[in-house]
């Protein structure tokens, strides 16, 4: 299995967009420099009313499929 870390930072405002559906990928910069892509949808557990923050850990299986997140 693949894990890649990143940081986020997203506005209550910003998850907005996500949440009613104007913007449905999120597209982060992970540590080691790679580029990531997901759904705005498996950040729902970590949303508060400040919005999303900290640092994550997303795993993939060996086909690249989404297995999980985490908050690290």
């Amino acid at each position: 299995m693949n894990e890649i870390r990143f940081s986020l930072s997203l506005s209550p405002e910003r998850y907005l967009a996500y949440y009613q559906g104007a913007a449905q990928q999120v597209s982060v910069c992970a540590y080691d420099g790679r580029r990531l892509q997901f759904p705005a949808s498996v950040l729902r557990p970590f949303v508060t009313h400040e919005g999303v923050h900290g640092e994550f850990a997303i795993r993939f299986d060996g086909n690249n499929k989404f297995q999980g997140i985490r908050r690290v």
